[in-house]
């Protein structure tokens, strides 16, 4: 296996952070005039996913073990916390940057708590937790404005909340950041390859949340398009990976019968 470059966490966390926002603010502004936009939310939620992806991958180097799925639920639990709360303040287009810093905030109080309470000796730990929970705020956010049309805190609620549609987007969004690193970790980790198949499983988060969107079957029809050629894409991306760094890759074939067996 051949040594691979690595993107910096910095650079990342730009493209997270900036990526999702502006896809929020993209689907904000022009799905009023078209539903059809709504799949910018679905793309900042694509960025986003990767890189908590990385910061997940930074913080479980340090030996999280188990707790790496449960980092990633707590990102996004976070994150669904600092959206209802900022959503529910009535401030407009000021929700969404508002719910970014708000998660931001509950992740670093989070790590602070982690590392001066619980005494973990983790470096990263409070950088990390505000990390993932900013972009878990994104994730939803961008997923969310997918299936609600909207971020109208009474329609966000109804059509995303009431309909247990934020279950969905916690559950495919949480294994878009935390499964890439369980995926892949040991001794061959490779960024690149963990990226890739963060990417590919928001690319199924976005055709699922697209198949729940109420934005009209124009938005529908594009969000799942969008997000199966994600999904397409970045599944052959980490397939080339895994064969790139995998000693043989062999198919296993049907499980043996039993006489087989005998």
């Amino acid at each position: 296996m051949t040594e691979q470059k690595m993107i910096p966490p910095n650079t990342l966390m730009a493209f997270g952070a900036v990526g999702g926002l502006v896809g929020v603010y993209l689907a904000y502004f022009f799905a009023p005039a078209n539903p059809i936009f709504v799949v910018f939310g679905a793309l900042g939620a694509v960025f986003a996913a990767v890189w908590g992806a990385d910061a997940v991958r930074r913080i479980a180097s340090y030996g999280l073990g188990t707790g790496v799925p449960s980092i990633g639920m707590l990102a996004l639990g976070m994150g669904i916390i600092a959206v209802l709360f900022s959503l529910a303040l009535g401030i407009g287009a000021g929700g969404p940057i508002v719910a970014f810093i708000v998660s931001c905030a509950i992740g670093a109080i989070i790590g602070i708590i982690s590392v001066k309470i619980l005494g973990m000796t983790i470096p990263i730990m409070v950088s990390a937790t505000t990390e993932i929970a900013g972009a878990g705020a994104l994730l939803i956010l961008g997923l969310g404005i997918v299936i609600a049309g909207s971020l109208d805190y009474a329609i966000f609620v109804k059509e995303v909340v009431t309909t247990g549609f934020i279950m969905m987007i916690y559950i495919a969004g949480g294994m878009a950041m935390l499964h890439p690193h369980n995926s892949n970790l040991g001794p061959d980790e490779t960024q690149d390859r963990l990226l890739a198949l963060s990417a590919e499983k928001a690319g199924i988060a976005v055709v699922l949340s697209g198949f729940a969107s109420v934005a009209g079957m124009g938005a529908v029809v594009i969000t799942v398009l969008i997000g199966i050629i994600i999904w397409y894409y970045y599944f052959g991306k980490y397939y080339g990976f895994v064969k790139r760094d995998a000693y043989k890759v062999v198919d296993t074939g049907l499980l043996p019968t039993e006489e087989e067996m005998q």
